[in-house]
């Protein structure tokens, strides 16, 4: 439970705040006092204890910060980089989706996910999903037993677009969802446009069935698959392998995109696009648009969060795809 390599360089350092949201460069400045606060005792070796020394004095302030933001303001991006800064070795620290969260617990049961996470120092949980009561419930307890066990937290979600200028919506959805848990995080808003596609020309138009297979047939790594046969694919592979199935592949080429059929499909795509933009692997397609995947039902509906999400993302891996067609 690592930064996935997109972010395996990711450093206050390199974020790029926009200089017309300060709440970019505030966030970065609040996120660094943060690491600096979380005590690692095993950095320097475990220091030996006192008959009667005195119990060390509790930390100060919330043991969590909660990321709230839109789209693509780079929270990702200051969490891997809070992880990074934290000072504790990388055995005592775990960054993972909410989704690979809810997966160890289901692999490991939840007495042992408790055992394993309660000695570490911070747990970072990007997408936050709040549209799963069972899920949420269950993370909820988990968080607060790794509270009580000392461990730092933080965590981001997301704002949906047409709710950014409505205050605190995914900040108060977020800190209600997780019940008790409240006092424990400190609210962070990052205000600003998606950085995938700030100051950048509109995602490119998909190409023809023929473009996409001569490219797949030249580019060392690519994989080529018409879309239908992809979606009846992932229906038998579970989510939390599409990771492993993403490994060695150095493009994607997908002949054929067309809007996905039902609320189960679009959910499986969803969790392949976040695999697919972890690892920085360019998506190159015919067919539709990748704002025409989902229907405007589903963009309105429970799930719509991650549909805007894999949007966001999959435009920004066809952006990059375009310099594999120039070759």
């Amino acid at each position: 439970m690592v930064p996935p390599p997109r972010f395996q360089g990711a450093r206050f350092d390199t974020y790029i705040p926009d200089a017309k949201q300060p709440s970019q460069a505030e966030a970065v400045q609040v996120l660094s006092t943060f690491a600096a606060s979380i005590q690692d005792m095993a950095a320097g070796g475990t220091a030996k204890r006192r008959w009667f020394a005195k119990k060390p004095a509790a930390p100060k302030g919330p043991r969590g910060v909660y990321l709230d933001g839109g789209y693509g303001v780079g929270k990702t991006h200051l969490l891997a980089s809070l992880w990074h800064a934290t000072p504790a070795p990388p055995e005592r620290k775990a960054f993972g989706t909410f989704v690979e969260l809810t997966n160890l617990v289901g692999a490991l049961g939840f007495q042992q996910t408790v055992r394993t996470l309660g000695d570490h120092k911070l747990l970072c949980i990007d997408e936050f999903e709040l549209d799963d009561p069972g899920d949420t419930v269950l993370v909820s307890t988990l968080l607060g037993k790794l509270v009580d066990a000392g461990v730092a937290l933080a965590a981001t979600s997301n704002t949906l677009p047409g709710k950014l200028g409505e205050g605190r919506f995914a900040a108060v959805d977020f800190l209600r969802e997780i019940q008790g848990l409240s006092a424990h995080f400190r609210p962070l808003r990052i205000d600003g446009e998606d950085y995938r596609h700030r100051g950048l020309p509109q995602a490119p138009a998909p190409y023809d069935d023929e473009t996409v297979t001569r490219t797949a047939y030249h580019t060392p790594g690519a994989s080529l698959d018409d879309f239908p046969s992809l979606l009846d694919h992932l229906s038998k592979v579970h989510p939390s392998r599409y990771g492993a199935m993403c490994d060695g592949i150095q493009a994607v080429c997908l002949t054929d995109v067309q809007a996905v059929p039902d609320q189960s499909t679009a959910l499986r795509l969803v969790v392949l696009a976040d695999r697919l933009y972890d690892r920085e692997i360019p998506v190159l397609t015919s067919g539709k648009a990748f704002d025409e995947l989902f229907s405007e039902e589903m963009l309105r509906g429970g799930y719509r969060k991650k549909y805007f999400r894999a949007i966001s993302r999959l435009t920004a891996l066809a952006r990059d795809a375009g310099s594999l067609v120039a070759r």
